[in-house]
C-alpha cells in the first residue's frame, strides 16, 4: 500500500502521461482537501475551460500566454503564480509558446 503521507511526482513524466492521454489536462492527485493536474495548451490552442466551483492556483512551469480573470489580463510565463477564486470566470489565450502549468484546486476539483 502506497504511504498516503507523501506522493512525489516528476513533471517530465506527467508530461508525458498527459500528451499520451489526447486531453489537455490530466489530473495526477486527489484528496478530498484538494487535488493537482497539469494542463498544457500548444501555442494558438483555445482554453475551453469554465469557471469552477473550487480556488485554484496556476504555477507556470513553460510557456507564454495572457490570463484573464475576470475583468482583468495578466501576462504569464514561466514562474508566474496566479490564484483564481472559485466561480469566477477565467481563460488562457493568446498562447505563444507552448503552455505546461501545475494546476491546483481547494477542496478538490468537482469532477
Amino acid at each position: 500500500m502506497p504511504d498516503e503521507q507523501v506522493e512525489a511526482f516528476d513533471v517530465g513524466a506527467l508530461g508525458a502521461a498527459q500528451a499520451a492521454s489526447n486531453d489537455p489536462y490530466l489530473e495526477f492527485l486527489r484528496r478530498d482537501s484538494m487535488s493537482a493536474g497539469l494542463y498544457v495548451l500548444d501555442a494558438g490552442a483555445p482554453d475551453d475551460q469554465q469557471p469552477h466551483q473550487e480556488d485554484e492556483v496556476y504555477v507556470v512551469l513553460q510557456g507564454r500566454a495572457a490570463l484573464t480573470v475576470g475583468d482583468q489580463e495578466h501576462p504569464v510565463g514561466p514562474g508566474s503564480i496566479v490564484f483564481v477564486a472559485r466561480t469566477v470566470p477565467h481563460r488562457f489565450h493568446d498562447v505563444a509558446e507552448r503552455l505546461v502549468v501545475l494546476v491546483l484546486f481547494a477542496p478538490a476539483e468537482t469532477v
